[in-house]
């Protein structure tokens, strides 16, 4: 049951992490309005109900990180894109993948 709560509302840290370092693309499932409210610089905004029809026109060679506003949505996301064979992460909260983000960029300097 644990195991499916984090796939739900946010896997680990380190995997988050290590898809960031790898190149990821940065999807969050939330809708423009919410996006538009607060979102991590360079994600692409792709509604969840858009996920299935938007998912092919993503590349396969790096790793997806999926956010919204709690983990739920890109929990399914996440879901959906694994079941698809893409490498997808649930980033939970679109505010914990925009900290990684920073952390990694500090790494970085």
């Amino acid at each position: 049951m644990f195991g499916m709560l984090k796939s739900m509302l946010g896997g680990s840290n380190e995997a988050l992490s290590e898809a960031l370092r790898n190149g990821a693309t940065i999807i969050d499932v939330r809708s423009p309005g919410e996006y538009a409210g607060g979102h991590v610089a360079g994600s692409k905004n792709i509604p969840l109900q858009q996920i299935p029809d938007a998912l092919g026109k993503l590349p396969t060679s790096k790793p997806i990180v999926f956010c919204c506003a709690s983990g739920g949505r890109s929990g399914q996301a996440t879901d959906f894109a694994n079941s698809k064979g893409y490498t997808a992460v649930n980033g939970g909260p679109w505010t914990t993948v925009n900290r990684a983000v920073a952390e990694l960029q500090e790494e970085g300097k």
